[in-house]
C-alpha cells in the first residue's frame, strides 16, 4: 500500500488540476481500482468477490462496513445495501469492519469542499465536486466523517452485493447446465425451480469467485427494496447489550504493559525543566519517555498497571512555558475583533452589499454581534489506542475515524512506512470527530521503548478535557436592511474563526500549507437556501493559537446560531412571523419550503401557548439535508425548561428510517447541551475545565419530548448523522426570546438564564 505522504502532494495537484479542467491529468489515479485487502487474508475455504463481500464454505457471508461504527448504526446501513441486492437478511450475514485499506476511501466526504452551496446543480458545480471526490479517491482516505458515509456506499457497496449475486448464479449455471435467467435466489440458496436443483452460497463461492464480474450492474429500483427505505435491526444488538463488543479500552493482549500521557498544558511549548524524579519513584512505573510530535510535547509514562501511570503522570514536575497566542478570553475575544477588522474572505457576494446600505434608513437597519466559545468533544469512551512494536512492524488497536492516516502518521512518528504498519479500527464510544491520530502517535512512540510488549495507552479525563482539537470560538458582525414591508433587502454577514483547515493540516501534514479560503468558517452562513437581494458573507481566519478539529456539523454549528438567530432578529425588528418570513425568502427551494410548512404543522406553530411558554423556529441546511427545528420552552420555578422538539428533515433518499430518527433526536441533544451550558475558557494559555463538573451535557432529566419527521423531496441524498444540531441552539435562543423578550447572543445561554 503506497504511503498517505507520498501521494499527498500529488493528490493535492490532482486535485488543483481537477478543479481548474485538467482531469485529465490525473485520469489514471483517479479511474484505477485499488486492490481487494481481503484476498490478503482469506480463512480456508473463503472466496472473497470484492472488498466488500467473502462467502465461507460453511455459507458464512461476509460483509465488510468498513466506517467507524460509534453508535449511529453505520454498520446496519452498510450491511443492508449488500444485502438488499444480494438478496438476503440481515440475519444472514456477519458485518466485519475489515483491514484498513486504500479500497475503503470515501470519496463523498470530500465532495461539499468547494464553495458551492448544495442546491447549486451547475455544471461548474458538478464538475468540482467530482474533482474533490476524486482528490478523496486518489488519498485513499477511509475515513467516517461529514455525515457522508451512507451516501458514500449508497452506489458502491448496492453494486458489490449484485455483482457477487450475479456471479453466484453465473456459478450456479455452470453447474445446473442452465441459463442463468432461470435461477433465483432463496436467502443463501441459488434454486432451478424447474429441475429442484439448488445449491448454497457456501457450495458455490469458490467456483463463484474464479467468474468474471460484471461490468455493469443493474440494480433494483427504489420500488422493489426490501431492507432499504426500512427500519432496520442494528447488527450490532446483541453484542452491545451483552458487552461482546471490543472498544479501544477492551483491548487485552498478552504481556501487555499500561500507560497514559502528560501533555503539555501550554499548546506546543516544550517544558523548559523537568523533574520525574517521582514519578519514577512510584512502584509499578517501566518507563517515562519524551513525546515530541505535532500533536504536541508532553511525557508517556508505561507502567505495570494503569493506576500506577495515572499517579506517576500527576507526579510529574514541569516547567511548561508561556503562551505565545492569546492567553485568555478577554485576548481570544481580542483577536477575534481584529480579524472581524479585515476584509476577509467572500464565500457568498451576490449584488451590492455597500451601495444597499448606503441610503438605508437608521430604523430600517437591525444590527447584532454574536459569539461562541471553543468547546471540546467529551466522548464517553476514554481517548485510548494500543500499540505493540516487535520486528520492524507496528500494531495498533484504536478507535479511529481515518485508519489509513492513523497508519501513515503512527508509522511516520517512529521511521516507518505504512506497509509495515497495521492498523485494527475498534469499535468507539463516541468521536464526533476527535477521534484524530494523537493517541496512536503516542501510543506507537510508547510501544517503541519497550519493544515486543504491547501498551494500551488511556488518557485521563483530563488530560483529554485540557488537550482536545477544539471546535473553534467564533464571532460574527452582522447587518441587515430592510423594505418597507418588514422584508430583509440586504444582508451583510461578517464571521471570524480559527481555520479547522489549517489546524488539521499543522498536524497531521505540517509541510503543507492550505491555500485560500476555508468554508468551514462561514459554512451554515454562506450556503443556506435565502433568496436576498443583496447578500454578502465573508470569513476572516483568526489564529488563536489552540488546535481546533471537526466537532459534530463543523462550521455549521456556529453558523447555524448565528445565521437563524439574526433571522430571527430580523422578523422581529420587521414585525414578520419568522417562520413566514422564511417561507418567503425560501421560496426559490420548495424542499426548504416543505420542511418549514412540515416542522410548523407539527408544532402547530401560530397557536396561541399557556402563559409561560413560547416556541422558537431555526433552519439549517447542512451535509445535504434540509432540517427545521422548533423549540418550546416554559419558564418554571426552577429555570426554563426545554419542553418539546419538533424535527422535520428532509434528507433526499431515507435509507433506514430509524437510524435517521435516532441522529437527528442525537444531534439535537448534542447541540442543546453545548448552547445551554459548555464551554471552554482559559486562563494563562491553558484549558480551565477538566471534567465533566465544569463541562456538563443535558442531563436525562432535562431531555425534551421529540416529535420527527423525515421527508423525502429533494433529488439529492443528503447526509443524516450532524444534521440536528445546528439549529438546536438557535431554535432555543429563539424561544428563549419569545419567552423573555432577552435577546440571547452569546453561547452558553446558562451565561444569562438558568435551566431546569
Amino acid at each position: 500500500m503506497a504511503s498517505i505522504g507520498k501521494i499527498a502532494r500529488r493528490t493535492f495537484l490532482i486535485g488543483a488540476a481537477a478543479i481548474a479542467g485538467g482531469v485529465a491529468v490525473g485520469y489514471w489515479y483517479v479511474s484505477r481500482p485499488y486492490d481487494n485487502p481481503l484476498e490478503d487474508d482469506l480463512a480456508e475455504g473463503e472466496a472473497t468477490f470484492n472488498p466488500f463481500v467473502k462467502i465461507a464454505a460453511d455459507n458464512t457471508v461476509t460483509v465488510i462496513a468498513p466506517r467507524a461504527e460509534m453508535g449511529q448504526g453505520i454498520s446496519t446501513t452498510l450491511a443492508a445495501f449488500v444485502a438488499e441486492e444480494l438478496g438476503v437478511s440481515l440475519e444472514e450475514l456477519t458485518v466485519e469492519h475489515g483491514p484498513t485499506s486504500f479500497a475503503y476511501y470515501n470519496g463523498t466526504m470530500m465532495e461539499e469542499s468547494g464553495p458551492f452551496p448544495w442546491f447549486d446543480d451547475s455544471l461548474i458545480a458538478t464538475i468540482a465536486r467530482d474533482a474533490f471526490s476524486s482528490v478523496g479517491k486518489v488519498l485513499g482516505l477511509q475515513a467516517t466523517g461529514g455525515s457522508a458515509s451512507t451516501r458514500d456506499g449508497f452506489d458502491r457497496m448496492r453494486q458489490a452485493g449484485a455483482a457477487a449475486r450475479h456471479m453466484l448464479l453465473a456459478a450456479a449455471a455452470d453447474r445446473f447446465g442452465v441459463p442463468a435467467g432461470q435461477l433465483e435466489t432463496v436467502g443463501r440458496t441459488v434454486v432451478h425451480e424447474a429441475s429442484g436443483k439448488s445449491a448454497t452460497f457456501g457450495e458455490l463461492a469458490a467456483d463463484a469467485a474464479k467468474m468474471s464480474p460484471p461490468s455493469s450492474v443493474k440494480l433494483k429500483d427504489k420500488a422493489d427494496w426490501t431492507l432499504l427505505g426500512k427500519p432496520q435491526k442494528r447488527v450490532d444488538m446483541r453484542a452491545k447489550v451483552t458487552g461482546a463488543p471490543i472498544f479501544g479500552v477492551d483491548v487485552m493482549l498478552p504481556e501487555m504493559l499500561f500507560g497514559t500521557v502528560k501533555m503539555n498544558p501550554v499548546f506546543w511549548q516544550k517544558p523548559t525543566s523537568v523533574d520525574l524524579s517521582k514519578a519514577e519513584a512510584v512502584k509499578g512505573v517501566v518507563k517515562i519517555v519524551p513525546l515530541d510530535t505535532t500533536y504536541g510535547h508532553g511525557f508517556g509514562v508505561i507502567a505495570e498497571n494503569t493506576w500506577a501511570a495515572f499517579k506517576a503522570a500527576d507526579l510529574i514536575e514541569a516547567d511548561w512555558g508561556s503562551p505565545d497566542y492569546p492567553a485568555d478570553g478577554a485576548a481570544v475575544d481580542e483577536a477575534l475583533n481584529a480579524a472581524l477588522a479585515t476584509e476577509g474572505s467572500r464565500l457568498r457576494d451576490e449584488g451590492d452589499v455597500d451601495v444597499a446600505f448606503a441610503d438605508a434608513p437608521a430604523e430600517r437597519v437591525v444590527e447584532a454581534e454574536y459569539a461562541v466559545p471553543f468547546l471540546a468533544h467529551i466522548c464517553m469512551e476514554p481517548m485510548n489506542a494500543t500499540a505493540r512494536f516487535k520486528d520492524g512492524k507496528l500494531e495498533i488497536w484504536a478507535p479511529n475515524q481515518m485508519p489509513t492516516l492513523v497508519e501513515y502518521l503512527s508509522g511516520a512518528a517512529i521511521g516507518l512506512e505504512s506497509a509495515d504498519v497495521t492498523a485494527y479500527t475498534t469499535s468507539l464510544g463516541g468521536g464526533f470527530g476527535r477521534r484524530e491520530a494523537d493517541t496512536t502517535i503516542y501510543a506507537a512512540i510508547m510501544a517503541k521503548e519497550v519493544e515486543g510488549r504491547p501498551v494500551k495507552v488511556i488518557w485521563s479525563r483530563e488530560e483529554d478535557v485540557r488537550h482536545d482539537t477544539y471546535r473553534p470560538a467564533a464571532k460574527g458582525r452582522f447587518r441587515a436592511r430592510m423594505n418597507e414591508d418588514g422584508m430583509p433587502v440586504a444582508l451583510d454577514m461578517r464571521i471570524a474563526a480559527p481555520s479547522v483547515v489549517a489546524s488539521v493540516m499543522h498536524r497531521t501534514f505540517p509541510s503543507l500549507s492550505p491555500a485560500g479560503p476555508d468554508g468551514t468558517i462561514t459554512q451554515g452562513s454562506h450556503d443556506q437556501p435565502y433568496t436576498i437581494a443583496d447578500y454578502r458573507v465573508s470569513g476572516a481566519k483568526a489564529d488563536l493559537g489552540v488546535p481546533v478539529g471537526f466537532w459534530r456539523s463543523v462550521g455549521n454549528s456556529f453558523n447555524g446560531f448565528f445565521h437563524e438567530g439574526f433571522m430571527d432578529e430580523i422578523a422581529t425588528k420587521g414585525g414578520l412571523d419568522p417562520v413566514e418570513m422564511r417561507r418567503k425568502l425560501m421560496a426559490a427551494h420548495p424542499a426548504a419550503v416543505k420542511v418549514v410548512d412540515k416542522v410548523a404543522e407539527m408544532a402547530k406553530w401560530g397557536e396561541a401557548l399557556p402563559a409561560g411558554r413560547a416556541k422558537g423556529f431555526a433552519f439549517t441546511l447542512s451535509f445535504g439535508s434540509w432540517v427545521g427545528e422548533i423549540v418550546q420552552v416554559a419558564e418554571t420555578d426552577a429555570g426554563i425548561r426545554v419542553e418539546k422538539v419538533w424535527i422535520a428533515a428532509d434528507v433526499g433518499t431515507a435509507i433506514d428510517p430509524g437510524i435517521i430518527e435516532a441522529q437527528l433526536t442525537s444531534g439535537a441533544v448534542f447541540g442543546l447541551s453545548a448552547a445551554m451550558g459548555q464551554e471552554i475558557t482559559f486562563a494563562n494559555g491553558m484549558v480551565e475545565q477538566s471534567n465533566f463538573h465544569d463541562f456538563d451535557a443535558m442531563r436525562i432529566h432535562q431531555c425534551p419530548e421529540f416529535e420527527v419527521a423525515i421527508l423525502e423531496n429533494y433529488h439529492r441524498m443528503g447526509g443524516a448523522g450532524e444534521i440536528g444540531t445546528p439549529p438546536a441552539a438557535p431554535a432555543l435562543a429563539n424561544a428563549i426570546f419569545a419567552l423573555t423578550g432577552k435577546r440571547l447572543r452569546a453561547l452558553p445561554l446558562s451565561r444569562e438564564v438558568s435551566f431546569a
